[in-house]
């Protein structure tokens, strides 16, 4: 029995040495073809020497490819030295990648205040903690990621947002039970 690695299965899987940043911060990109037929490989190499791990950025291609024209993924990127960089490298592959992330600051007060509704009732209409809500008024706290992101959704469309969270609501209180 052959003892290496190397020995037993060869050139087949050779996997070149990635050589990754030293430093740099995590970034949520939005990611999607920009040709018919991208590069992967070589964005999967160039997202891993980023410290995302291999078999991750593997996934995120192949789940790009299989994707429609026009779709688009979005992934953190665990340690991006500069984004214009990165951005730059993957649009030579063939892939668009563009900064995803919701503002920091979020006037959770003035989302509130367009939809006409007082604390009590925005609360019960968007499945919200009143107090929580009152926290974040007061700038006691401030809302998390997730939060904010659904505090842009209700922002851009109050109504639209209510109906997608009654509707599952009601599909879940209907579901037969298992």
């Amino acid at each position: 029995m052959k003892s290496s690695f190397w020995e037993q299965f060869g050139p087949r899987v050779r996997v070149r040495a990635i050589d990754h940043v030293q430093s740099g911060s995590p970034v949520r990109l939005s990611f999607a073809r920009s040709v018919e037929n991208p590069n992967t490989p070589e964005a999967a190499i160039a997202l891993a020497s980023r410290r995302m791990p291999m078999p991750q950025a593997h996934r995120l291609m192949t789940r790009l490819l299989q994707l429609e024209p026009g779709g688009a993924l979005v992934a953190e990127v665990p340690m991006v030295e500069d984004v214009d960089q990165l951005m730059a490298e993957l649009s030579a592959f063939g892939i668009t990648a563009a900064v995803f992330d919701v503002s920091d600051t979020i006037d959770v007060k003035t989302v509130r205040e367009r939809t006409g509704l007082s604390q009590a009732k925005f609360a019960l209409n968007y499945a919200l903690d009143e107090n929580t809500l009152k926290n974040w008024e007061q700038g006691r706290t401030k809302p998390d990621h997730t939060a904010r992101a659904y505090l842009t959704m209700i922002a851009s469309d109050p109504e639209a947002v209510r109906n997608l969270l009654a509707k599952a609501l009601n599909q879940r209180t209907t579901a037969p039970a298992a």
